[in-house]
């Protein structure tokens, strides 16, 4: 063979080496610029949801914010507006029923007077054909305090067991000269009663005004 035939055909195998390096070294390239856009892709993504997580988060941190500022404004708004709400007290006329009370039973008694500010609140009276007789008079004093007037013909513990129920015995007090017995209201809280048996009527004062209030209206009866 000629030397000449040996160039070509080394020329030929050479050219076909450079032909593979380089179509190997194009695919090396595109492989990497897939590799750096699946990357970059990626990135963009991340980031993409990391926006949308911070947006979404400070919404509802905006929403929760804002809720909190409306309940500090609702409660201070409360706060500075709310008035307890008295209990409107209203008065009864019980002097014309007192009177009448009297006629049918000369035993009834009533407040003569009236301690100063202390108002009637209710009054009831059972006529003799609603045996057994009773006569009640309710009264709120001046520092709201209620006091209740119980009386009847009825003179054994039953009378005294239905207006006030379980009671213990707590001394006595002594109203313009005459003793009345103390109790304690055991099925009520912070009421007292006084209590005077006598001539066939049984006279109950009781209310969460304290003795000493119990002993001004008692003494108030005439």
């Amino acid at each position: 063979m000629s030397s000449t035939g040996q160039d070509a055909s080394g020329d030929s195998a050479q050219g076909s080496a450079r032909d593979t390096a380089l179509d190997s070294a194009q695919e090396r390239a595109q492989e990497k610029a897939r590799e750096r856009a699946q990357v970059q892709a990626e990135a963009h993504e991340y980031r993409q949801a990391y926006r949308r997580d911070k947006r979404k988060s400070q919404t509802v941190g905006n929403m929760v914010f804002a809720l909190l500022i409306c309940l500090v404004v609702v409660a201070f708004l409360v706060v500075v507006t709310w008035r307890p709400k008295e209990e409107k007290i209203r008065p009864v006329e019980y002097t014309a029923q007192l009177q009448d009370a009297r006629k049918a039973a000369p035993w009834v008694r009533g407040p003569e007077p009236m301690p100063s500010g202390w108002t009637a609140t209710s009054v009831e009276f059972r006529a003799p054909q609603q045996e057994p007789v009773t006569w009640h008079l309710g009264i709120v004093t001046s520092e709201k305090k209620y006091v209740g007037l119980e009386q009847s013909n009825v003179t054994t513990g039953k009378f005294v067991s239905d207006k006030l129920g379980k009671t213990s015995d707590d001394g006595t007090s002594t109203v313009a000269g005459v003793t009345w017995q103390r109790k304690v209201l055991l099925d009520r809280k912070d009421e007292n009663a006084l209590i005077l048996v006598g001539s066939g009527v049984t006279t109950i004062v009781a209310g969460n005004a304290g003795y000493p209030a119990l002993e001004t209206f008692a003494a108030t009866l005439r």
